[in-house]
């Protein structure tokens, strides 16, 4: 079943007009499912609580996303950082939306100005809310089936016990494809197992494809081995690469004044990792960056999504840039 996960930042009342509320966690989701043509197509709205007290499920959201809608009610600092997490993020693919507070005002060419100052000069403005059959399927026209002949990447947020079913680990497929009596290994904890069933929007499939978020059944897996941020991939797949240690090139975030010194606390956002290091070296002449992670940071070695360099006490511009040509140190 093809999905198309959009990153959603507005009012829930907006989200509901589009799809119907799913789970709650620290972040909603609202599913749109149709049938066209005799094909399933699915619009799958992840929407970040808490911004901007917190930055992680916003990142998380645009690790998965594959297009954006924002919701704008006013222009202040917490709308700034949005949009450039969203052009961090690569989001080609989006839609920003004019909705101002009651008795507000919006300026429609300031909003032009910064979609563009932040990377999103493909984007469409609309100067009114839209009607949301047509926000709809111009999403859904956007639909592909991702990147299924990759090597299997699939980041985990969750993971539960089931009665009668065993313990299970939910996550997004970013690359690749999972099929029923895979044999899975574990990441960090280098563990292997089989998996024993799958099921992507509640119902039981024998494959899951780029995009889906699925279910894995685990049998052989210890519960201990999975936390969010681990990465299910095959057991001989060689999908990615351990950072103890990275050495990279930052692209500095638009509107970003601070500058990055030896010594500071980073985070880098990436497949629903948000990995805490320390700056160990700046080279003057290259202008390479090391830092040293507290845990290993896994790494996709195909040309993936981009790896959000974030620091946490940055003031209202937590967005460093984008860590390019990252290698392990």
């Amino acid at each position: 079943m093809p999905v198309l996960n959009v990153a959603f930042v507005g009012s829930e009342e907006f989200a509901r007009t589009l799809a119907k509320k799913g789970d709650v966690r620290d972040i909603e989701s609202y599913v749109h499912k149709e049938v066209v043509d005799g094909q399933i197509r699915i619009l799958s709205l992840l929407r970040p609580l808490r911004h901007p007290e917190r930055l992680r499920p916003l990142l998380s959201v645009l690790n998965v996303a594959k297009a954006g809608i924002v919701e704008i009610a006013k222009v202040d600092a917490a709308l700034g950082e949005v949009l450039v997490a969203f052009g961090a993020a690569d989001i080609a693919i989006g839609h920003a939306i004019i909705s101002p507070e009651e008795g507000g005002w919006v300026d429609p060419e300031q909003i032009r100005v910064i979609l563009d100052q932040a990377g999103l000069a493909g984007w469409i403005l609309h100067e009114e809310v839209p009607d949301e059959h047509t926000l709809r399927n111009s999403l859904l026209s956007t639909l592909s089936t991702g990147d299924e002949n990759e090597p299997l990447v699939i980041p985990i947020d969750q993971h539960f016990n089931v009665k009668g079913v065993g313990l299970v680990a939910i996550g997004y497929v970013q690359a690749g494809t999972v099929s029923k009596h895979d044999e899975i290994h574990v990441l960090p904890a280098q563990e292997n197992g089989i998996a024993r069933s799958l099921q992507v929007m509640d119902d039981d499939v024998e494959q899951s494809i780029a995009g889906d978020r699925v279910g894995v059944a685990l049998r052989n897996i210890r519960e201990e081995a999975l936390h969010r941020g681990c990465i299910l991939t095959h057991v001989d797949g060689d999908a990615l690469v351990c950072h103890n240690s990275s050495k990279f090139l930052l692209s500095p975030a638009p509107f970003q004044k601070r500058l990055l010194s030896k010594g500071d606390v980073v985070h880098a956002a990436v497949d629903l990792q948000f990995q805490v290091g320390r700056i160990t070296e700046i080279d003057p002449t290259t202008c390479y960056i090391t830092v040293e992670w507290e845990q290993p940071l896994w790494i996709q070695k195909r040309e993936a999504a981009p790896i959000i360099i974030v620091q946490l006490d940055a003031g209202n511009m937590r967005i460093m840039g984008v860590g390019q040509s990252i290698v392990p140190a």
